[in-house]
């Protein structure tokens, strides 16, 4: 088989790249070693912002999000036992929308499908070939037999433990990692929402965030120690344990019910450098990991998806290599900046287990600052709203 862009990973980084590239004639393959199913069966991020939101729209993948997502002009920071709003709207004149990564993933395959785009899941033992020279070309086993697809280029949308970084020699990357000494232990139940908008609190028991995916779906987290297990948490400690870390008016609207998924994420930063080696180009998780607190997960991901389908448009259109020369130094100056943003957040909100009484006021004057400045406020909604392109 020959396509011009081989895609590996069918997240929605890698589906939206394809999508685009469609909408310009360009050929696309995605191989995925999962299956269907279990792309979709992942629990993840939620929160766009609006620069997603209209990538999306460019892509022709936006018209259930619009009916379905939530648009959200703020959020609050909980501290002191109070709610304290950060009006993004005000601040920015930008909004975000609370809309699943799955959802998003959803609309991207049942776009893919629909123009007969060609996706081959379940693909085992993915190995990239060449792509440090002029004729790229990719192998994998299927049903038992290999299979060869040659391109123009590779992009690596296959998340952090996928074979495109890995396929990088050693001695050419560079990595930065902050590991952070907790987890988030995360629940997902069919009940309303605590609160219109998300709320971020710091609190003496650590941190805890009241998030939704819907107006009957909500998403809560609560920071746990390292190591945690999920068999320890029922469902009543958990319920018990978010409210008592909320302000009482916040805790008073918590509807409890059974969840229905229930997890631990690890925190960590990670940046690998450059993104892009010859002809293979790392997108998203597969080139760097934040935080989850700062919602910058999926949103990086379609940054770079956005810098590279401007590349490539340059190279098939215009007939430029200028785009793909310069994808990888600007995709990384936004990386590091939400970088820095989510391990501000984190490093704000959480407690660390070396906080002790110095750190604990620190935290609580950064707060303090933060929500009687407007300048403060400001530069914490420019960066949640997402910076410019």
């Amino acid at each position: 088989m020959r396509t011009q862009v081989l895609i590996v990973g069918s997240g929605p980084s890698g589906l939206l790249l394809g999508q685009l590239l469609s909408t310009i004639g360009v050929e696309t393959v995605i191989l995925e070693r999962s299956s269907r199913d279990h792309v979709l069966g992942r629990v993840r991020a939620g929160v766009l912002e609006q620069g997603t939101v209209e990538l999306l729209e460019e892509a022709g993948a936006a018209a259930r999000l619009h009916a379905e997502g939530l648009p959200h002009s703020g959020i609050s920071l909980a501290f002191d036992g109070r709610l304290h709003r950060i009006d993004l709207e005000a601040l920015t004149g930008r909004h975000v929308t609370v809309y699943g990564q799955t959802e998003v993933t959803h609309d991207l395959m049942d776009k893919r499908d629909a123009a007969g785009l060609t996706t081959i899941y379940e693909a085992a033992n993915v190995t990239l070939h060449d792509f440090d020279g002029e004729a790229p070309f990719a192998t994998y086993d299927k049903d038992g037999v290999t299979h060869r697809i040659d391109c123009d280029f590779i992009a690596g949308c296959d998340g952090y433990h996928g074979v495109s970084r890995r396929s990088v020699p050693e001695r050419a990357l560079k990595t930065f990692e902050r590991h952070y000494p907790f987890g988030w232990l995360g629940v997902l139940a069919e009940v309303p929402p605590a609160d219109h908008e998300l709320v971020y609190a710091n609190h003496e028991r650590g941190f805890a965030l009241c998030s939704m995916r819907s107006t009957h779906r909500s998403r809560y987290y609560v920071q746990c120690p390292e190591g945690d297990r999920v068999e320890a948490w029922s469902d009543d400690r958990f319920w018990d344990e978010l409210r008592r870390r909320l302000p009482e008016q916040t805790a008073a609207g918590v509807v409890t019910g059974p969840s229905f998924e229930k997890s631990i994420a690890p925190l960590r930063s990670f940046v690998a450098e450059p993104l892009r080696f010859g002809r293979l180009f790392l997108v998203g998780d597969a080139a760097h990991i934040v935080p989850p607190t700062g919602a910058k997960g999926l949103n990086l991901a379609a940054s770079d998806v956005r810098y590279l389908f401007a590349g490539l448009r340059d190279f098939y259109v215009e007939k430029s290599h200028a785009g793909i020369d310069a994808y990888s130094g600007k995709a990384l100056a936004r990386v590091w900046k939400a970088v820095r943003f989510s391990w501000w957040m984190t490093t704000m909100l959480h407690r660390f287990p070396d906080t002790g009484d110095f750190g604990q006021r620190i935290q609580e004057a950064e707060l303090d600052y933060l929500v009687h400045s407007r300048a403060a406020s400001t530069a914490l909604a420019e960066n949640y709203v997402g910076l410019p392109y």
